[in-house]
């Protein structure tokens, strides 16, 4: 089964406005994109890759088909705080640290945006 996750106002939403999306992209957001990601679509990443960082490191499941704004933004707190390059070396097959910091600013984004996310699986 896969997972592909997206940010969303509310939970029967995936179409994020021309802002939102323009806040991923300027923020050089590089995360491994969903399998139905198209191109330019920023707000979104394939849950997959990164479920087990995440739950590690927030104690929030991506397998969920919806993560309300409060849990993002404690979700963005906790890779805020965390440190990329021991998480990355705890599992060396997951992220790289790079991509750790790019959570990060992923919900960072979400948070500051009232955003939630959408697990389609």
């Amino acid at each position: 089964m896969g997972l592909d996750t997206y940010a969303a106002k509310a939970p029967d939403d995936e179409e994020l406005g021309e802002e939102d999306e323009q806040a991923f992209e300027k923020a050089g957001v590089f995360l491994c994109r969903g399998l139905n990601s198209g191109h330019g679509d920023s707000g979104s990443f394939r849950g997959k890759v990164y479920s087990y960082t995440v739950e590690e490191v927030t104690g929030v499941s991506l397998y969920q088909e919806w993560v309300p704004p409060e849990t993002v933004e404690n979700m963005a707190d906790a890779f805020e705080q965390c440190d990329p390059e021991a998480v990355a070396r705890e599992d060396a097959s997951g992220p790289c640290a790079g991509e750790i910091r790019d959570l990060a600013k992923f919900f960072r984004i979400c948070a500051d945006r009232g955003l939630g996310l959408i697990g389609w699986s």
